[in-house]
Order: C-alpha cells, then sequence, then structure tokens
C-alpha cells in the first residue's frame, strides 16, 4: 500500500447530519494539511489507535527504547485529562506532547495540526500520534496519517472487529497486544484475525506484548521498513 493516500475516512461509508458532515468536512482539510506536511518534511506519521487500557502508552515506551537510537521520533498524545502518558513516554527518552482534549473522545486533525506547530519537526523521521482510547469516534476523523495502526489486547475479547468494523476497515495494521496472557484469557488470535480480515481483506496483523518484548522487533522493524519506504519515495521524486 502506498503511503501517498486518500482520507481513511473515505473507506466506509459515513451516515451523519449536515452538522457533523460539514466536522468531517473541516476535520478532512486539516488533514491534508497535515499530510501535505509530513510529506514536505519527510515524516512519516502514524496514528496508534485502541480501546482504553490496550497497551497504547507501554508499547511507545518500548518503541522509544528500540528506535530512539536509530532514527529521530516523536509522539504527541491524546487524552481526556492529565500528561500522565506524555510523561512516560519522555522517561523513555523521546520527546512528548500531551494533547489534552477536556472530555472530547477522539483526536482531531485541528488538534494535531495545533500541536504539531508547538513542537520542532526539523529532521524527524517519525512522529507517533497516540489517539484517545476509544474504538468508535476516532475511526472517522482522518489525522492526516500514513498509516492507521490499531491494537487489540487479549483481554478485550476477540469479538471486538464486528462490534466496531470502521476502525478495523480504515486501519492498516492490527497488533493484537498483551499475548502473553493469552494462556490464561479466552482469547484466538485466529478468532479476531478472521473476524478484521472478514472486514478488511488487506489488514496486517502482528502479536505483541509490550512487557515481555514479544513482537516488539518485528513491530520495529516494520517500522523502520515503512520510514524508509518514505524517504525512498521523497528522494525519487526530488
Amino acid at each position: 500500500m502506498s503511503v501517498e493516500k486518500s482520507s481513511k475516512a473515505a473507506r466506509g461509508t459515513v451516515q451523519c447530519d449536515n452538522s457533523s458532515f460539514s466536522l468531517l468536512k473541516a476535520n478532512d482539510f486539516m488533514a491534508e494539511n497535515i499530510r501535505k506536511t509530513v510529506k514536505e518534511k519527510n515524516i512519516l506519521l502514524i496514528n496508534i489507535t485502541s480501546s482504553a487500557g490496550s497497551g497504547k502508552t507501554t508499547l511507545m515506551q518500548e518503541t522509544a527504547k528500540r528506535l530512539k537510537d536509530k532514527l529521530k521520533m516523536k509522539v504527541l498524545v491524546g487524552d481526556l485529562e492529565t500528561e500522565r502518558d506524555a510523561d512516560r513516554i519522555k522517561e523513555a527518552g523521546v520527546e512528548a506532547l500531551q494533547i489534552v482534549t477536556g472530555g472530547i473522545c477522539h483526536l482531531e486533525a485541528q488538534m494535531v495540526w495545533q500541536a504539531m506547530d508547538q513542537i520542532d519537526l526539523e529532521g524527524v523521521d517519525l512522529l507517533f500520534v497516540e489517539n484517545v482510547g476509544n474504538l468508535v469516534c476516532p475511526a472517522s476523523f482522518d489525522l492526516g496519517e500514513d498509516y492507521r495502526v490499531t491494537l487489540i489486547a487479549t483481554t478485550e475479547g476477540d469479538d471486538k472487529p464486528k462490534k466496531y468494523p470502521r476502525m478495523f476497515l480504515t486501519s492498516d495494521l492490527m497488533l493484537v497486544s498483551k499475548c502473553d496472557l493469552l494462556p490464561y484469557l479466552p482469547f484466538t488470535v485466529e478468532a479476531v484475525t478472521k473476524d478484521a480480515r472478514d472486514i478488511n481483506p488487506d489488514l496486517e496483523v502482528m502479536e505483541i506484548a509490550s512487557t515481555s518484548g514479544q513482537g516488539i522487533d518485528e513491530w520495529c522493524n516494520w517500522l523502520l521498513a515503512k520510514v524508509k519506504e518514505k524517504q525512498e519515495a521523497k528522494a525519487v521524486t526530488a
């Protein structure tokens, strides 16, 4: 899949009233500005989505530890309140900026655009947006990302893709997290993968466990490959 692509929100059908449509239209306008900016600056932008408690921040910490000496990365973190997750990522040695939504259950492109203006993007190879923990609202809001990555934790149950299909339809990669707990839970990777690929046949799937390190090297290699792919594409068109 090319890193240059149109709004992910266009993959599914949105049924909404006029006010909701106007909101999404305005969001898509800002998302395109973000997409153009990261393209010009040669930055790979990854939107990380999931339910609350699936392990996004722990994954960001482990990713930072492995990649901070290989490329320059920064993280924008969305939460309703507190700066705790950004603080955790900073402790791993990577710059992070908290976006406090004040009760809004998702990040919008305008929020990301304003946050990007508050950090130095010069020389950045990889920019993560850790979205608010929610499988519903974030699915409808394009943030100008190159790839959307969704975590599904083994503690959530393997029936979530069919319950929240739009999120998996608009994702490029599904990370099955907390796989070290599989022996103790009524969850099968085969079942969640089948349901997710019924919705999105092109969806990539990886199994990870951030606390044990399972699959984290594979995940980091995926990121390095995507960064290289985007940089090489930029070099060809320069």
